[in-house]
């Protein structure tokens, strides 16, 4: 499962990786030129993500970014709220909005083929954002200084750069299996295996009710359970930590349904 996930999202990239950023634009896709013959059988194997971004209160929400993580996508939201990514292979893809001065949203998406998937994202003000100030160290930079600070402190388990490296593994799946606190489960409930991060205190599987892992991607929450073939390659990956109790979660990624634990996921660019 994990090599044709893989090979979907190469697909995806090659397929959009002319599209410009625009933001306001409501739609990306690819714009190479191809016989007519080949540009229609081409047509029929992808499928469109169509979505609107709103706030609380159902009014839209101009110029949110949303990304197919593993992917070179990254359109904005128009004055209605609206977005739509042509020619997308299928397969299941996760997708993260963001907007200053509203949390970050993020959904895993299944596109078909030959079909539009629509899709809705509701965006709640970060009413603890602090006012605007001039930053001038790079973002990547202060992720990690705040991993550094919460790896001295030893409450979680922590990987860093070197280490990801060393482990030159291919999926970032792998990675967590080299967690004392993680047990890496499959999920055979769909067609294809589906890999979860579930605390070993509870052990189990999915289908039994264990206890899954609340997963953040550059403080981006995701789904859960979270289907761990989503993340980036472990290339992209910058550092992991993981706290396996309710006690040890710092506070500001701690809330309800953590009990189960938090795994952190940092991207060297970041989402």
């Amino acid at each position: 499962m994990q090599h044709i996930q893989r090979f979907r999202l190469l697909a995806l990239a090659a397929t959009i990786a002319a599209a410009p950023l625009t933001l306001g634009a409501q739609a990306v896709g690819a714009t190479n030129q191809r016989p007519k013959a080949d540009t229609a059988r081409a047509a029929m194997e992808f499928g469109t993500i169509d979505g609107i971004v709103s706030d609380t209160n159902l009014a839209p929400v101009r110029g949110a970014f949303v990304s197919i993580v593993n992917s070179r996508i990254r359109v904005g939201t128009g004055p209605n709220g609206r977005f739509r990514i042509n020619k997308v292979p299928p397969g299941q893809y996760l997708v993260v909005v963001k907007r200053g001065g509203f949390r970050p949203a993020s959904s895993v998406v299944d596109v078909p083929a030959q079909d539009t998937v629509k899709i809705s994202y509701t965006l709640t003000e970060d009413i603890t954002m602090l006012a605007p100030v001039a930053i001038t160290a790079k973002e990547s930079s202060i992720r990690m200084r705040e991993f550094e600070t919460r790896q001295k402190l030893g409450f979680g388990e922590f990987m860093n750069t070197a280490e990801i490296d060393k482990r030159n593994t291919v999926f970032a799946t792998e990675l967590f299996r080299r967690f004392g606190s993680i047990n890496v489960s499959p999920s055979h409930s769909s067609a294809n295996a589906e890999y979860y991060a579930l605390s070993k205190r509870e052990g189990g599987t999915i289908s039994l009710g264990a206890c899954p892992f609340t997963v953040y991607l550059d403080r981006v929450p995701l789904p859960t359970p979270f289907n761990l073939d989503l993340l980036p390659t472990p290339k992209d990956i910058a550092a992991i930590e993981v706290y396996s109790g309710a006690s040890t979660i710092p506070p500001e990624f701690n809330g309800f349904n953590h009990g189960c634990g938090v795994i952190l996921v940092w991207t060297k660019e970041g989402y």
